[in-house]
């Protein structure tokens, strides 16, 4: 009786160790490392299940032309927990790491961290259309060709920095471990802003690379979470930055209603028009950038008083301020006053271009729709959008499996479910320039997009102003803009100019060998 008991202990011993080794063959082969045990229970190993480890990598060798010279690197693509109080994983973070692999002391070597933004969106655009090593195949323009695809970047920034591309809770594969995590966790503009914090300190550490000059950088939304999250990674976690660059930069919190958010909006207006050639000849004869300064001054000067003076504005006045708009939006000016001079920008989509039959883009006004009917107060949907997703759905999804060798049946969401998203709490502008203010270190690059209506350039320009407004930090502050829209780096020549702007921002923050920071 003994013999068989001690019999059966040591099959099920058996069997238990060949179960183990079997675990150990499959991640081997899926090139999945371990989970740790706090974990282990909420995520399956299997890659053909629509779930995805908490935590896993995989890594691949490579190497890019940029700039005519051969540059060699790692990829480890993966997830990583974010913790909570108790450190319990309550989250997967999916992201994808580039590193050069010829860098002898990774201590100097930069360090990227990007975001975009929705919220809601993944960190698909900016990974494989603008800093990445790989770009999409399109024509010059940023339009979609097939078959669809990806190519080499020849501009991609690793030259000069390694980068990390992430993405937030319920985006591309990230995901909450169960259903009964509190949505508040991750969905709101402080929420956002603290777990991801806790999460780059956890890759940073994983990763060796405290000694490393650090970068965020963030586009639309994306703008918002690494504004708050320059003073968060200080404050919280001890963490101080080089560089922080904003792509198509959000309000940022910064107060502008009335007056002022109606008259910003004018130098936009005119950029699209110009693009469609429906200004007068003697504007549209002039270069975009030499005609845009006259509306900056027109908007400053002249739109934001009047808008201000509402029913105190004389008749004759009102009429001489809505002449001067129509002349430089290309809309009529009966359309200008029955809107009071304060046109939406829904109805500018949509009547611009009414008369030949077209809507234009919402993200990047470059781009033309057709409607259902000519009628009607906005465009039926966003026209530059859905031709994006042409393009970027099949290649991330090809990149990641092929090239990248990630393996997963989770659908990689391009955009997911972060709604009711918190709103409440959002002084990022403030936050970002209380970061300068407290790092010496800590530079600014603002990018935009002249033909990007929903985060427009003069916005852009005026938040600046505002993050400044006693003028200390000027010197560590600059603006680019581009000839193009909401993702300039989707056209050629800005994919160029616009990597160009951030590698030579990037040098210009780096401290010199032994420069102190200090005022």
């Amino acid at each position: 009786m003994k013999f068989k008991i001690l019999l059966t202990i040591l099959l099920m011993y058996s069997c238990a160790v060949h179960a183990q080794q079997s675990d150990r063959k499959t991640v081997s082969k899926e090139r999945l490392p371990e989970v740790p045990v706090a974990v282990k229970d909420e995520v399956k190993p299997s890659a053909n299940e629509r779930t995805i480890r908490v935590e896993s990598s995989v890594v691949t060798s490579h190497s890019v032309n940029i700039g005519g010279k051969s540059v060699p690197y790692k990829a480890t693509t993966g997830t990583l927990p974010v913790w909570d109080e108790e450190g319990k994983a309550i989250a997967g973070l999916f992201y994808t790491y580039y590193e050069r692999s010829d860098v002898s002391n990774r201590d100097q070597r930069p360090l990227v961290i990007s975001f975009n933004g929705g919220p809601g969106s993944a960190s698909v655009w900016m990974h494989i259309a603008y800093t990445g090593p790989v770009v999409l195949k399109i024509d010059d323009e940023g339009y979609p060709v097939q078959p669809y695809g990806y190519k080499e970047n020849p501009y991609s920034i690793l030259d000069v920095a390694d980068i990390v591309y992430i993405d937030p809770v319920n985006t591309g594969y990230s995901r909450a471990v169960n259903k009964d995590i509190p949505k508040d966790k991750f969905f709101g503009v402080r929420a956002d802003i603290k777990y991801l914090a806790e999460w780059i300190n956890t890759f940073v550490t994983r990763n060796n690379r405290w000694a490393s000059p650090k970068f965020l950088i963030g586009e639309s939304y994306g703008t918002t979470r690494v504004s708050g999250l320059a003073l968060e990674l200080q404050n919280s976690q001890w963490m101080y930055l080089n560089g922080v660059v904003l792509v198509s930069p959000t309000e940022l919190g910064i107060e502008r209603g009335g007056p002022v958010e109606a008259a910003l909006r004018l130098p936009y207006f005119a950029a699209t028009a110009w693009y469609h050639k429906v200004l007068p000849q003697d504007l549209q004869s002039k270069d975009l950038t030499t005609m845009l300064p006259e509306v900056e001054t027109f908007t400053i000067n002249e739109l934001i008083p009047a808008i201000s003076q509402g029913g105190m504005l004389s008749a004759d006045k009102k009429k001489l301020i809505a002449s001067k708009m129509a002349r430089y939006s290309g809309l009529s000016e009966k359309v200008i006053m029955d809107y009071n001079l304060n046109v939406p920008t829904d109805f500018f989509w949509k009547e611009l271009m009414r008369d030949k039959g077209f809507t234009v883009g919402r993200l990047d006004s470059r781009y033309r729709g057709i409607d259902k009917m000519s009628a009607g107060e906005g465009p039926d949907y966003n026209a530059e959008l859905t031709s994006w997703l042409h393009s970027f759905t099949p290649a991330i999804n090809m990149y990641i499996r092929n090239e990248l060798n990630y393996k997963t049946d989770l659908k990689y969401n391009m955009f997911g479910s972060v709604y009711p998203w918190d709103n409440s709490g959002n002084n990022t502008g403030d936050n970002l320039r209380q970061a300068m203010a407290q790092n010496p270190y800590l530079h600014l690059l603002v990018q935009s997009g002249y033909y990007d209506g929903a985060c427009d350039y003069f916005n852009a320009k005026y938040s600046m102003w505002q993050l400044d407004a006693a003028g200390k930090l000027q010197d560590r502050m600059s603006w680019e803009g581009y000839r193009s829209g909401h993702m300039m780096y989707l056209r050629k020549d800005d994919l160029k100019t616009a990597n160009a702007h951030i590698r030579e921002f990037i040098k210009k923050a780096l401290p010199k060998a032994g420069e102190a920071a200090k005022f």
